[in-house]
């Protein structure tokens, strides 16, 4: 006896051929989503690394002005400027992705799986 998923296969391709559709539109949906995140993990992780950067450059800038002209209140604020951006962006770049990623996809194959094997059970 045939298993009922390939008499629709033959008799009913365009069923198969929409679902596969809703499969890749649900696969590309939740991959933009984490996609988004983890690009935005990448763009922060940038932004801290640069601001770091500039935090040390004007630190040797503070320190030289500091030898020359004396102590002021800007030499400190100016680099800790940076250094305050430099935590931000870590702290964002470090933020964990979901763990709910792709889980509408793992409901739906669930789901799928769950139904042939109803369908097999009653052949």
């Amino acid at each position: 006896m045939v298993h009922p998923i390939f008499s629709v296969l033959i008799t009913r391709p365009e069923l198969v051929v929409d679902h596969v559709a809703g499969y890749a539109a649900l696969v590309q949906e939740e991959a933009s989503t984490v996609g988004l995140q983890v690009a935005r993990r990448v763009i922060a992780g940038g932004i801290a690394l640069v601001a770091l950067i500039v935090f040390f450059l004007l630190v040797g800038v503070a320190v030289m002005l500091g030898a020359i002209h004396g102590f002021h209140w800007s030499l400190v604020l100016t680099p800790a400027v940076a250094l305050v951006v430099a935590g931000v962006a870590a702290n964002v770049a470090r933020q964990k992705l979901p763990s709910r990623a792709f889980t509408e996809l793992k409901a739906q194959l669930d789901a799928d799986a769950q139904a042939l094997r109803t369908i097999g059970a009653r052949t």
